[in-house]
C-alpha cells in the first residue's frame, strides 16, 4: 500500500465526516449562532475567558493531541495497520469526535458546568462524588506518566564517564531550552495580544515569529538536565499552569503549540508526498496479522489501546472543564469540540503511516519497529520518521530532530498542564456544597476557604503525582487505556440522559454508549483474571504489581457499574424535555462589559448586575 494514497483517503474521509455529520449533529442539537456563551457572560478573569475561534481550538487541539494518538496507534498495529486505521477513521467521526462536541456543547447550555457537575444534576449527587474522585486519581496516573515521558524525552544521555554526551545529547537539550522558552515568551505572548489587540493574522504572525525566535535560540543555548532535574522543571511549569488565571499562561502557550503541531503536521503531509514521489513510501508493515496476536484479542485490546485516535474519555474533562468556559460563540462549538478531534485523528493516520514505512527499515536494522522487538519507542519511530520526511525536501537533519524532538514531547506537555488543571479543579468541586461552575472557587466557608484555593489545590493534586512519578504509577498503568475509554462511556450515557431530559435527539449516541460499556467491561475482566492468575502463581513481588491492579480494576468496574446503572434509570425514567437548558447566569465582569456594548446578544442582564456604584 502507497502511505500517499492512503493520506489522501484518509483526509477525505474525515473531512467528509467533519462537513456532513459534524454540522449535521451541531444542526440536530440545536447550535444558536445568537446566544451568548458562558465565556462572555460568565467571565471571572481567572476560569472563563473568551477566546477567538482558532485560540480556542488551539487550546483544545493541543491539549487533548497528547501521546495517544502516535503510540496507541503505532502499538495497536501489532494486528496490522488496516484494522487501526479504520478503527480510527470510524471511531474519530461517529465516537471520538461526537463524544468530545457533545461534552463541550452540554456545559455551554449548562453555564460552563464541568462533567461532574452534569452529572450532579442528571444523575444525582452520589454520581458526582464518585465520578471526581476517579477524575482526580485519573489525573494522578496521568500526571506521572507523562510527566516521567517529557523529562525522559528532555534528559542527558551521559558517556562512559558518566558527563553529557554532546552529541547525543544535543537534540534534547535544545528542545528542554525551547520548551522553558515556551513558558515565558506565552505569558509575553499573551499581555501583548491584549495590550495591543493583536488578532487574526498579526497574532498569528506574531506567534509564528516569537516560534522561531525560540528555537533559535533554543538550538544556541541547549540545557542538559538529568532525569529528576527535569522532572523538577516540569512540576514547577505545572504549579503555575495549573493555577495561574487561563488567559495568562495556558491559553496563549496553547496557541503557540498549536502553530508548531500545524507545522508538523504540514512537514509530515509534505515528507509522505516527497518520499511518494522517490518510491519511498511504500507501506511495509503487515495489513492483518489475525483477531489474536502476541498482545491478546483484537477486542477488546485494540480499540482500548487506540485511545486518543479514535476516542478518549480525557477529552470530556477538557472539553467541559476549560474549553467550555473558552468559546465566544456558540457557532465555533462544532470547530473546537468535533474539528479538533478529526485533526487528532487524521495525526493518527499519519503515525500509522509513518510507522508502516518505517517498518522494513527499522527491523533490518534490527532494532525492532513494532511487536517485534523493544528497542524502538512509538515516539522515536514517529520523530525518526518525520524527520526523514523533513530531510527529504531540503530540511537539515540537526533542524529536523530537535524541532520533532520538541513536538513529541508537546504531544505529552501540552496534555500534561491540562490535566494538571482539570486535577485542580476535580480536587476543589469534590469537597465543594455548589453545583454552580462560577460558584466553586469563591466559596470561602468552611473546607472551601483552604482546598479551594487554586494553589493550594493545584499544590495538593501535584504531589501525589510526584511521587507517583518515581515508579508507582508503572504497577497501574495497564489499566489506564480501560479506565480512559470507561471516562468515555460515562460520558457519553450521560450525554444521552442530557440529549433526553431537554429534548435534543440522543439515538446517535446509543451504539457508542453499548460498545465503550461492553468494551470497558470485557477489558477490566480480562484484566481482573489474569491479576488473579498472576497472584496464585507469584509472591510479594507480584503481590506489588498484579494486586494492586486487581484492586484498581475491581473499583473501576464497580464505578462504571453504579454509575451506569443510574444513568439508565435516569435514560428510562425521565421525561423527554423535563429539564430545559439552564437559565443563563452573569458575573459581574460579563455584565459589566454587555452593559458596555463589548460584546452583542440577545440576552436579559439581571438588574444591578455591571453597574458601577
Amino acid at each position: 500500500m502507497n502511505g500517499v494514497v492512503l493520506m489522501v483517503v484518509a483526509a477525505a474521509v474525515l473531512a467528509v465526516g467533519y462537513l456532513g455529520y459534524g454540522r449535521w449533529l451541531a444542526n440536530t442539537w440545536g447550535v444558536d449562532r445568537e446566544a451568548l456563551t458562558p465565556a462572555r457572560r460568565m467571565e471571572d478573569g481567572h476560569n472563563f475567558s473568551p477566546a477567538s475561534a482558532f485560540t480556542a481550538f488551539s487550546h483544545q487541539f493541543s491539549s487533548i493531541c497528547g501521546a495517544g494518538p502516535v503510540t496507541g496507534t503505532i502499538v495497536a498495529m501489532a494486528f496490522g495497520w488496516l484494522p487501526v486505521v479504520l478503527w480510527v477513521l470510524v471511531g474519530g467521526i461517529f465516537f471520538g469526535a461526537v463524544h468530545d462536541f457533545g461534552a463541550l456543547y452540554a456545559s455551554m447550555k449548562n453555564n460552563g458546568k464541568s462533567l461532574a457537575q452534569l452529572i450532579e444534576k442528571y444523575i444525582g449527587r452520589t454520581g458526582r462524588r464518585l465520578f471526581l474522585l476517579f477524575s482526580w486519581l485519573f489525573c494522578l496516573i496521568v500526571i506521572a506518566a507523562f510527566t516521567s515521558m517529557v523529562a525522559g524525552t528532555f534528559k542527558f544521555t551521559p558517556d562512559a564517564a558518566g558527563a553529557v554526551d554532546v552529541a547525543k545529547s544535543y537534540a534534547a537539550g535544545c528542545a528542554g531550552t525551547i520548551s522553558i522558552l515556551f513558558t515565558f515568551v506565552a505569558m509575553v505572548f499573551g499581555w501583548a495580544c491584549n495590550k495591543f489587540n493583536l488578532t487574526g493574522a498579526k497574532q498569528f504572525v506574531t506567534g509564528v515569529v516569537l516560534m522561531v525566535a525560540m528555537f533559535a535560540v533554543g538550538m544556541q543555548f541547549p540545557v542538559y538536565l538529568d532525569l529528576n532535574g527535569w522532572i523538577a522543571v516540569v512540576m514547577v511549569y505545572l504549579v503555575f499552569a495549573g493555577a495561574m488565571p487561563i488567559q495568562m499562561l495556558k491559553q496563549p502557550r496553547d496557541y503557540l503549540t498549536s502553530i508548531m503541531m500545524i507545522v508538523m503536521i504540514a512537514c509530515a503531509v509534505l515528507g509522505i508526498v516527497v518520499l511518494g514521489a522517490k518510491g519511498q513510501a511504500t507501506i511495509t508493515a503487515p495489513v492483518f496479522t489475525g483477531f489474536t496476536t502476541a498482545s491478546g484479542m483484537m477486542f477488546p485490546v485494540l480499540f482500548v489501546s487506540v485511545a486518543c485516535g479514535a476516542l478518549s474519555g480525557f477529552h470530556s474533562l477538557v472539553s467541559s472543564g476549560t474549553s467550555s468556559k473558552q468559546v465566544e460563540n456558540e457557532a465555533d462549538a462544532v470547530k473546537v469540540g468535533y474539528g479538533a478531534m478529526v485533526v487528532e485523528s487524521f495525526v493518527g493516520v499519519l503515525a500509522i503511516i509513518v510507522a508502516g514505512i518505517m517498518f522494513s527499515d527499522m527491523n533490518t536494522a534490527g532494532t525492532g519497529a513494532l511487536n517485534a522487538g523493544v528497542a524502538s519507542t512509538p515516539f522515536a519511530i514517529f520523530a525518526t520518521g518525520i524527520a526523514r520526511g523533513m530531510q527529504a525536501f531540503g530540511v537539515d537533519g540537526t533542524v529536523a530532530t530537535v524541532f520533532m524532538t520538541m513536538n513529541v514531547s508537546a504531544l505529552a506537555l501540552t496534555s500534561l498542564d491540562a490535566v494538571a488543571r482539570i486535577g485542580r479543579t476535580s480536587f476543589s468541586e469534590f469537597f465543594a456544597t455548589s453545583n454552580d461552575a462560577l460558584a466553586v472557587e469563591n466559596e470561602k466557608t468552611g473546607v472551601m476557604k483552604v482546598l479551594g484555593n487554586p494553589w493550594v489545590a493545584t499544590v495538593v493534586t501535584l504531589l501525589p503525582g510526584l511521587a507517583l512519578t518515581f515508579g508507582g504509577y508503572l504497577n497501574i498503568w495497564p489499566l489506564f487505556g480501560a479506565s480512559n475509554q470507561l471516562l468515555g462511556g460515562m460520558t457519553m450515557i450521560t450525554l444521552a440522559v442530557f440529549c433526553k431530559c431537554t429534548g435534543r435527539s440522543g439515538w446517535m449516541l446509543y451504539v457508542p454508549v453499548a460498545f465503550l460499556l461492553v468494551c470497558t467491561f470485557t477489558s477490566l475482566g480480562m484484566s481482573i483474571m489474569g491479576c488473579v492468575t498472576a497472584l496464585q502463581a507469584g509472591g510479594m513481588a507480584v503481590m506489588a504489581t498484579s494486586g494492586l491492579q486487581l484492586v484498581f480494576a475491581v473499583l473501576l468496574v464497580a464505578l462504571g457499574l453504579i454509575v451506569a446503572v443510574n444513568c439508565l434509570k435516569e435514560l428510562v425514567g425521565k421525561d423527554s424535555g423535563s429539564m430545559p437548558d439552564e437559565e443563563p447566569e452573569w458575573s459581574e465582569m460579563g455584565a459589566r462589559d454587555y452593559r458596555a456594548g463589548k460584546f452583542s446578544g440577545k440576552a436579559e442582564v439581571p438588574e444591578g448586575m455591571g453597574v458601577e456604584a
